[in-house]
């Protein structure tokens, strides 16, 4: 019953189904299922699957993004039963995540920022058109391990160097990682601001930040 149960959650993952992820962890929560093994033996199954798929080029941005929202509906579900318990997802960094000032393309972000807390990082989402101080301001009140910066015009995309020049400035370059995204921004571009990871889509992002926080 149990293994049909997390295969259901992986399932509704994979269809995209936030009503079914939302119902499949309401049944858990009725069971008695602790919610972490939900989570890791039936949610997070679907989301490698379909973020597998989409590394094939079998699945695309819109079952990705509906995957995301069904994960998230899942883990807010099954979140206050957590607590109550007093059990916790093993964190694998904290992120903070932001579109640079001057620039208000939010989907790329959004959607990398719902990969990584379905995988198991903390996100801290400041939104659109944030200034590099806001960002320095929530890397040191939450103690990030990463910050992602995004851009999708040329123009704004100089400003990512400034958030790395800034965490320089105050001495806090050598403990927090930062990744880049957007359109415009390439490999000579990460190479050329001294960025730590870039990534073209969502699942490559989760890809590089497990591998800069070393999980």
């Amino acid at each position: 019953m149990t293994t049909e149960l997390y295969q259901a959650m992986a399932q509704s993952i994979i269809d995209g189904d936030a009503d079914a992820a939302r119902s499949l962890a309401q049944q858990a929560i009725d069971m008695g299922l602790d919610p972490l093994d939900a989570i890791n033996h039936g949610y997070v199954i679907g989301v490698n699957h379909v973020g597998d798929e989409f590394s094939c080029g079998n699945a695309f941005l819109p079952e990705l993004v509906m995957a995301g929202e069904a994960m998230k509906a899942a883990v807010n579900t099954l979140e206050p039963e957590m607590a109550k318990r007093g059990t916790q997802r093993q964190v694998h960094g904290k992120v903070v995540l932001a579109t640079i000032q001057g620039d208000i393309h939010e989907i790329g972000k959004t959607l990398v920022g719902t990969m990584l807390s379905a995988s198991g990082f903390k996100v801290y989402d400041l939104g659109v058109d944030v200034p590099v101080a806001r960002i320095l301001e929530k890397v040191r009140e939450v103690d990030a391990d990463i910050v992602g910066v995004s851009a999708l015009l040329t123009t704004t995309m100089l400003r990512q160097k400034d958030v790395i020049e800034a965490l320089d400035d105050v001495g806090l370059r050598p403990k927090v990682k930062v990744m880049v995204g957007g359109a415009p921004v390439t490999r000579d571009w990460v190479r050329e601001i001294g960025a730590d990871g870039y990534s073209e889509d969502a699942i490559g992002a989760v890809q590089v930040a497990m591998k800069l926080v070393g999980a």
